[in-house]
């Protein structure tokens, strides 16, 4: 069998990793391990807490905080004074949904290939304002970016408020032309909010230089930060009208050292920032990993990706969607139609085949049911603790556990 690019592991090891030995983990892309040593500094964010939990919360955490946001920031390329923790990219697309001041006849456009938990926001926001929420059909395979962004401005009216969309996209992981996008939005006054849950740490980012008005992604996906760390990006002078979801004590704060912008979402209630607070850790060991640091990351992960995707589709006969310009550390796959009843809606689909993948052979990847079931989808994944070997025993389960 064609080996491909073989991808060894630098500086770290899958032993710096808390994975189970022995399984093959290709699915970084819905819920990735989060390496040691930045669990063991959570840890001690933890038991820092517990020891002396007023002396943690009432005067150190406001400075913990602070710090590891600019440190973010910094990463991110964008000023401290726009950004601000969320648990996740979910909880940031509804902040600002919610927040929006919509009439009737409004409309919000979308795609096909949203989140399906930020597409059900949207549904919801419309549904109380009385907004329509339009939809702009991202064809697949897709031959240049291009040819998306010509779907979406079709899809442009006089009433288009807002149009929300992925960075990259959840099931079917193609990267975007997001600056051409917003760019196209920003000259017809529409406002973009960019679901960005997959894109730090797997493309490159500089929110400042990209423009868009909101902008929120995960620290627990590619950054590998500990779980419940994410971040909500918000214009300067927009941020009078975005509110958390759960409005706290900043509503009525009567500081004038900080912005109201975070007052209110610095503090939304007692909860374990710990998180959070480790995500400057997850930044720098990263780096650390790789001589060139995440420029390097970024471009091994890809490749990786690159390499087992032509590997799949070679073996198996089935179809790519995009083409490499298109990819980043997350690569679908069109599967031949499911004859199984419809899955159940789950973050991770529970697809009869994914589950005896991981049931009889200890391989954890997605089969996404995209657009519809029937249609299916299997979606890989890369990161530092993968290697060639990982697809490999992936094509050769599918070559002999497939049917």
């Amino acid at each position: 069998m064609e080996q491909g690019v073989e991808c060894m592991l630098p500086v770290g090891s899958r032993a710096d990793w808390p994975l189970k030995p022995g399984i093959t983990f290709l699915n970084h892309g819905s819920f990735g391990s989060c390496p040691l040593p930045v669990l063991a500094y959570q840890q001690e964010m933890r038991d820092r807490l517990e020891k002396q939990p007023v002396q943690f919360f009432v005067r150190d955490l406001e400075r913990l905080w602070d710090d590891a946001l600019s440190r973010l920031a910094q990463f991110l390329g964008t000023q401290f004074d726009q950004l601000t923790f969320v648990p996740n990219a979910t909880h940031g697309v509804n902040a600002v949904l919610r927040s929006l001041d919509l009439e009737a006849g409004d409309e919000l456009l979308v795609t096909d290939h949203e989140y399906n938990a930020c597409r059900n926001a949207l549904d919801f926001v419309a549904g109380r304002a009385g907004a329509k929420v339009v939809v702009a059909a991202l064809k697949i395979p897709v031959q240049q970016p291009s040819d998306w962004v010509s779907a979406l401005l079709e899809k442009i009216t006089s009433r288009t408020k807002l149009l929300l969309i992925d960075h990259v996209t959840s099931p079917t992981g193609i990267v975007l032309p997001m600056e051409k996008i917003i760019d196209e939005m920003k000259s017809r006054g529409i406002r973009v909010l960019v679901d960005g849950a997959h894109a730090p740490g797997m493309i490159p980012l500089n929110l400042d230089a990209l423009g868009a008005d909101f902008y929120t992604g995960n620290c627990h996906k590619w950054l590998c930060a500990p779980k419940g760390a994410g971040f909500l990006f918000v214009r300067k002078e927009l941020q009078k009208n975005i509110r958390p979801l759960a409005i706290s004590h900043g509503a009525n704060a009567t500081r004038k050292d900080r912005s109201r912008f975070h007052l209110e979402f610095g503090w939304t209630g007692t909860a374990d920032p710990s998180a959070c607070l480790s995500v400057p850790v997850a930044i720098d060991w990263m780096s650390n990993q790789m001589p060139g640091g995440w420029s390097a990351i970024m471009q091994r992960n890809k490749e990786l990706v690159l390499s087992a995707r032509t590997m799949l589709s070679a073996q198996l006969g089935w179809n790519v969607l995009a083409p490499d310009s298109m990819i980043g550390s997350m690569a679908a796959i069109e599967m031949p139609d499911s004859t199984a009843p419809a899955p159940l809606t789950t973050p991770l689909y529970s697809d009869p085949y994914q589950d005896n993948l991981w049931d009889e052979h200890q391989v954890e990847v997605p089969i996404v049911p995209w657009p519809a079931p029937p249609k299916r989808l299997i979606r890989i994944s890369a990161q530092l603790y993968n290697q060639t070997e990982n697809y490999i025993r992936l094509i050769n389960v599918l070559k002999t556990s497939f049917h």
